[in-house]
């Protein structure tokens, strides 16, 4: 049968009345952590969880539990930093206070099926992963130096990546439509409505990847004989418990590990620094990679926002993604990957250009910036040795009084030429916010231990991963909000 569906303030009458039973005589003895808890969920309004699953549930059967009340059971979860599904429902059991904000009578709290009933629907999927768990072993993917980004990937395979997407006039559906659908609802639109994404008509985002470990090592059973026939490396079929992982590089530690490759698009003006669109990837793909997946899907499932800025780092410095962005009338703002092709040797006619795109005299001075022309789609540059309207070299380029000058455009090279020139004023106070995406990732990772789970399944991996995006802008809601929830709770 459907659930009971109760109103949020239907839920705070609740929580407010077994508090009073719980924890006696009108005194609420809290520590500071427990009250900061009460505020989030207090300010939280999931009541309409079950109606964006609605098509999950069926009429027959036992009556089900209300989907907020286990939706808001697990983001408590999260909050308290339990990795563990079965401690968890074991801690419903042992503390009152867990059970009440959950929305459950202490005493009368689920167990851990109802829990992995309830993920189940919200994964349209089959099968807990994506892909069969027999498939070929895969070679290792080739590391890199420590710290240095890898080198984009060709060119030819992004715009061909990028021409595959295009051709498709609708978006795949994805597994996880249904945790996008309640994030977006629940957690972006009040969000937005806060102001703490920033502006949603010309909204800057900043997009990064992060490498998520699930394992230390392949999981997998040979089902061939190669070993004992000495056989070495085999390439044989084998079944694997995680066939959505595989093996990686992590570029920061110079090491490779098992697992995804979590790429987040993040509101770069937010004060709080919160996740747009989460999206998991296989361990080998490259950002580059990733990015051109997830900014298809994001422009198709996130159409009420004008996307106005891209902040992307040199792993992201490829033509194709500059002619992309450029196309959609996004601003590129993305860091020179210098051992990508490209970034020397640039010639015009008798000039020469720096790596930045920044023509060069003929004595090897940079030339000043004039400005750009959005209507030509160009920019200016003139002789750096004019003082007042005076050329004051001593062998000029130009008869001309103003000295000579030279128009970069971009349509020629949008990767050296870009509408907003590197190293100027603007380019630095946009780019700066780049670093949004890693204090979100350590959000993510430290905060709320995302690795500390022992799940073994995308469908998991992908509800913790959405479960965390949401409690991080419950974090930046419970900062925004001046309520003095003890007066309301304390008063006779």
């Amino acid at each position: 049968m459907l659930p009971m569906v109760r109103s949020h303030q239907q839920y705070q009458s609740f929580v407010e009345q077994q508090l009073r039973i719980h924890y006696g005589n009108g005194s609420l003895l809290f520590v500071a952590k427990d009250w900061s808890l009460v505020k989030k969920f207090w300010i939280t309004d999931l009541s309409c969880t079950f109606r964006l699953l609605e098509g999950a549930f069926s009429c027959r059967g036992p009556r089900s539990i209300d989907p907020a009340d286990l939706l808001r059971s697990y983001l408590l979860m999260l909050q308290v930093g339990e990795p563990s599904i079965t401690e968890w429902v074991n801690q419903l059991h042992r503390c009152p206070l867990y059970a009440i904000l959950s929305g459950f009578e202490y005493g009368k709290t689920p167990g851990v099926g109802t829990f992995y009933h309830f993920f189940k629907r919200l994964w349209s999927h089959t099968s807990a992963n994506l892909s069969p768990k027999l498939r070929l072993n895969r070679k290792k993917v080739k590391g890199g130096k420590k710290g240095e980004k890898a080198p984009t990937k060709a060119y030819s395979k992004i715009a061909n990546l990028m021409a595959q997407l295009q051709k498709r006039s609708v978006t795949k559906p994805q597994p996880f439509d249904r945790l996008l659908v309640l994030f977006q609802q629940q957690f972006l639109t009040v969000s937005a409505t806060l102001g703490l994404l920033g502006d949603t008509n010309a909204l800057s985002i900043a997009g990064d990847g992060m490498p998520l470990q699930t394992a230390t090592q392949v999981r997998s059973r040979r089902l061939c004989n190669c070993r004992e026939l000495g056989i070495k490396p085999c390439r044989c079929y084998r079944i694997y418990s995680q066939p959505d992982c595989d093996m990686g590089w992590d570029s920061y530690r110079n090491r490779y590990f098992f697992g995804y490759h979590l790429y987040t698009f993040v509101a770069a003006d937010s004060p709080y620094d919160l996740p747009l669109y989460p999206r998991l990837q296989r361990a080998s793909r490259h950002d580059a990679t990733s990015w051109v997946v997830s900014a298809r899907e994001f422009v198709e499932r996130f159409r009420e926002y004008t996307w106005d800025k891209a902040i992307l780092d040199a792993a992201h410095d490829a033509l194709p993604i500059y002619q992309y962005l450029l196309s959609r009338k996004v601003k590129p703002f993305i860091d020179l990957n210098l051992r990508s092709t490209g970034s020397k040797g640039v010639r015009k006619d008798d000039i020469t250009f720096s790596p930045t795109g920044v023509p060069f005299c003929k004595k090897g001075l940079e030339m000043k910036d004039r400005g750009y022309d959005y209507t030509r789609g160009r920019r200016k540059y003139y002789c750096p040795l004019v003082v007042k309207g005076v050329v004051t070299c001593d062998t000029p380029c130009s008869d001309s009084p103003y000295g000579r000058c030279v128009h970069t455009y971009t349509k020629h090279n949008p990767r050296l030429f870009p509408p907003v020139a590197r190293n100027s004023n603007e380019w630095n106070d946009v780019y700066k916010r780049r670093t949004t995406c890693e204090r979100s990732n350590k959000r993510a990772k430290e905060d709320f231990l995302l690795e500390a789970a022992k799940h073994r399944s995308t469908m998991m991996w992908t509800v913790r991963i959405y479960g965390i995006a949401m409690c991080q802008h419950m974090d930046a809601w419970y900062q925004e909000s001046n309520l003095d929830l003890s007066s309301i709770l304390l008063s006779a």
